[in-house]
């Protein structure tokens, strides 16, 4: 059965019926102030097809803090800049460790292990601060040229990030310690504290992150993101990455490449069919929205959609 034929709506409203007696469940990120405040309650989800379909149910429309979503997105412009050079300093493979690990970045001389932990999203920031004379805005355009609407960054969660991101700061000083920075640690957490502060719906993100199941194409203005061979490798690394030490009950359970961000969000593409996003605010030990999981599964199940 193709994407067309299934009723999407029905399967949305379906999985918002389905959990909405587990609203609630999960503890949200307390170590960032202005994520602390948020209700555990918010449920959203939302879809849209390679054809350019949406469906969305929940609060959908409701934006939220992406956090490590925006790794996505910074990832994808880096590689539209650097290409196959952005690799000579990072890694693909999976940490298996915590996301602000310490220990294994030590271990590897201060080459983070991939782009989707915090060592990682560091990296690439200092090369987006590198390669544009504005990166903060060169990042909001991009994001809000894949979304076709303006996206804007929360500026009291950027600021409460960088009052409390101490560990990220210790990452940013030790990848400067063993010469992975090209630039000073402040523009470059700067960057990195404002991506994660980029405020978005499901139903945007669903929308921003059509290109990854279009081949690299920008559903908004059919122009072309990234190459369709990056667009691939954006796909598997969320695939393996993009869920922290979690990676692999991901793929197990679900078997879609997915982005999750410690606001919730957890983004989704079924290449060449559609992406879409989950939220809700609750995580579980691994750092994952609790119900964004349920969720997606859920959404396999009745859809039988999967890259396996």
């Amino acid at each position: 059965m193709g994407v067309s034929d299934m009723n999407l709506q029905g399967v949305l409203d379906d999985i918002v019926a389905e959990l909405s007696p587990r609203l609630g469940e999960g503890r949200v990120a307390t170590y960032i102030p202005a994520l602390a405040r948020v209700e555990a309650t918010h449920f959203g989800i939302a879809l849209r097809t390679r054809e350019g379909a949406e469906f969305r149910a929940g609060e959908a429309g409701r934006a939220f803090s992406i956090q490590s979503v925006s790794k996505v997105f910074s990832l994808a412009l880096a590689m539209r800049i650097h290409g196959q050079d952005l690799w000579a300093g990072i890694g693909r493979e999976p940490s298996g460790n915590p996301f602000n690990s310490l220990v294994q970045l030590e271990t590897e001389q201060g080459v983070p292990r991939n782009p989707f932990i915090n060592a990682g999203a560091i990296f690439v920031a200092d090369r987006l601060v590198s390669s544009c004379a504005h990166p903060r805005e060169a990042l909001r355009e991009f994001v809000s040229t894949l979304c076709g609407e303006e996206i804007h960054f929360d500026e009291e969660v950027a600021a409460s990030e960088a009052a409390t991101g101490f560990r990220n700061i210790a990452l940013a000083n030790f990848m400067k310690s063993f010469g992975r920075l090209e630039n000073p640690v402040e523009p470059v957490l700067d960057l990195y504290f404002h991506q994660c502060s980029l405020a978005m719906s499901c139903a945007q993100l669903a929308h921003g992150m059509g290109f990854l199941c279009a081949d690299g194409v920008n559903p908004h203005d059919g122009r072309q993101v990234v190459s369709h061979r990056q667009a691939r490798r954006i796909n598997a690394l969320m695939l393996t990455c993009g869920t922290y030490d979690a990676a692999g009950e991901f793929a197990f359970r679900i078997g879609l490449p997915c982005k999750s961000g410690v606001g919730g969000g957890i983004v989704a593409t079924v290449p060449d069919r559609l992406s879409l996003c989950v939220w809700s605010p609750g995580l579980d030990e691994t750092g994952n929205s609790a119900l964004g999981m349920a969720a997606l599964e859920s959404f396999v199940s009745r859809t039988g959609l999967s890259v396996f």
